[in-house]
Formats: C-alpha cells, structure tokens, sequence
C-alpha cells in the first residue's frame, strides 16, 4: 500500500488543503519547516511514509516539508494544478498599501514569533513577509535568503515603503519591511528581537532592537515583477 492508497486520486496532481497544515524539516514531527495556509495546494512527493509523515512540495512556491499521515484527512484533490502568473512592478506598487496593511493588522493581533510561521497570528520574519505580499496575490520565496536572491538590489537611498531590508552576519538571516520615515516592521525572535511583529527604526540609537538589527543590515531588495 502506498500513500496514493489513502488519498483520493488526484487527476492534476496537487492536492488542496482544507486546513492550515503543518509542515516539519525532519519526516519525526520536530521541528516546524513552514505552515500551508488553507486553500493552498501541494504536490506529494513520496509514495511511501517514513515515521508516520510523509514528503511534499508546496505549489506556490516549491517549498519542500514533511507531512504527518493524520493531516492527510485534510487534503483533496485540486481541480487543476497550480499556475504561475506574471504581475508587473506596477501592479506590485499599486499592492503596497495593501500588503503593509495586512503587517499593521498581523502586528495589532496578539502574537508571538514562531519559527517556521506563515499563518496568523504567529510568524518568522519570512513567514509574514511572504504571507502579506501572498494577500495580494504575488507569491515570494519562503525563506529570507531566498527572498534577498528574488528581490532588485536598491541603495539605502532608493527605500520606499514595501521594499525588503535583509539582515545577516555571514548570510541573509532575517527580512523586514520598510515603512518610510527609517521604520521597518519585521517579526523577531526573544534574543535580540521582540518575540513577534513589531516596528523598529533603522538606525542605531532608537532602541536596544534597533540597535541590533542596524548592526547586521546586509541588503535592500524590492519586489519589482513577479512570475510565480
């Protein structure tokens, strides 16, 4: 018996979630990879389990995670499968009110930061950019460092509201968003964040967060066209 065995053929493929999902780095359930907000789909990429879970591919953006074998009850096939679609940086500009809207709402709900979040109300610093700018309809990386490779590289100077700040020592860490006026919203973690979402200053002397983050700025990155 296989996993297909227990699911419902699909005829494109993928597979929709009825539920929000969670998905793990490691098939044993330990530590959070990434969550599929209900209505995504997904592609499943093993045919058998290991440790009660099994491998898939979100469709949206091909990020890989283990699912456990009790959440298949939440999934059904998909009508048709996933297709990118291109929207121009106008388009994206015109979405911006929008997008830092959604972080002004995620950030007046209780919340914590949670590794590996990308459904309301808990987020990682990617997890909620990916998910504001996905409120709209254009789809980012789920990771901050592949979110630094998909966005333009601009100068400090050309910062305007939407724009992607990139955070790191030896790599790209961590993601906010600019808001103009030197503020940026991010979620941040309990070391040298806020534990969750949260507007900082992006420069040295406002706060103690602020401070750490202006140490480790790495890149500015706008969304300029998206075909995903």
């Amino acid at each position: 018996m296989t996993i297909f065995d227990l699911l419902p053929k699909s005829d494109s493929g993928e597979y929709f979630c009825l539920e929000n999902l969670n998905l793990y780095v490691q098939s044993d359930s330990g530590e959070l990879a990434t969550q599929a907000k209900q209505g995504r789909q997904l592609k499943i990429i093993s045919s058998s389990s290991v440790h009660q879970a099994i491998e898939v591919c979100l469709s949206e953006d091909n990020y890989r995670g283990w699912l456990s074998i009790k959440d298949l009850k939440y999934l059904q096939p998909a009508v048709k499968p996933y297709s990118p679609i291109r929207i121009s940086a106008g388009k994206i500009a015109s979405l911006i009110p929008q997008v830092i809207e959604f972080t002004h709402q995620a950030m007046n709900t209780p919340n914590y930061y949670l590794w590996g979040g990308t459904v309301a109300p808990n987020y990682d610093c990617s997890g909620l950019i990916q998910s504001a700018f996905a409120s709209v309809g254009v789809w980012l990386p789920r990771d901050s460092y592949q979110q630094e490779v998909f966005t333009q590289r601009i100068s400090r100077q050309e910062l305007i509201p939407g724009d992607l700040i990139f955070f790191g020592i030896k790599r790209v860490t961590h993601v906010a968003l600019y808001l103009g006026d030197n503020s940026y919203i991010h979620s941040s973690g309990k070391e040298m964040g806020n534990n969750g979402i949260a507007i900082n200053q992006l420069c040295d002397d406002a706060d103690k967060v602020s401070h750490n983050y202006y140490q480790q700025i790495w890149s500015y990155g706008r969304v300029y066209q998206v075909i995903f």
